[in-house]
């Protein structure tokens, strides 16, 4: 999903103008990213929590050449998903599980899930 996507969302379900609700999404990305920057944590209740974290300075080798090379130390976002969403999850995979279960005891054959943009395909595991 795209931002423009989840703009036309919103704006559909509240009843603002896509305009005024990309606006409104626009300053929420900048107020995380400003709390990123500024306080190195940002946490949003049944959400989950975006933390910067140092990572140091390390050894590496070029897969290419195996040459070693130094890789100097850098920030990074990181990302723990809150109960809820992990709980959702979990519960698109017990559902997936279930229909997969389903579909080989009828012996219908598993299919791919398809892409509602073709420009954007989904991959398929099958598990």
């Amino acid at each position: 999903m795209t931002k423009k996507e989840i703009v036309k969302t919103i704006s559909e379900e509240i009843g603002l103008t896509q305009l005024k609700t990309k606006e409104i999404v626009q300053k929420t990305f900048d107020a995380i990213v400003d709390t990123l920057v500024e306080d190195k944590r940002i946490e949003l209740r049944n959400f989950g929590v975006f933390e910067v974290k140092r990572r140091a300075a390390r050894k590496a080798r070029n897969p290419r050449t195996g040459e070693k090379v130094s890789v100097p130390e850098k920030f990074v976002v990181t990302f723990k998903p809150g109960k809820e969403m992990e709980e959702r999850v979990r519960e698109l995979e017990r559902r997936a599980a279930q229909l997969a279960a389903e579909q080989l005891a009828n012996g219908t054959p598993q299919l791919p899930p398809v892409s509602e943009n073709p420009a954007t395909p989904t991959s398929y595991e099958p598990g």
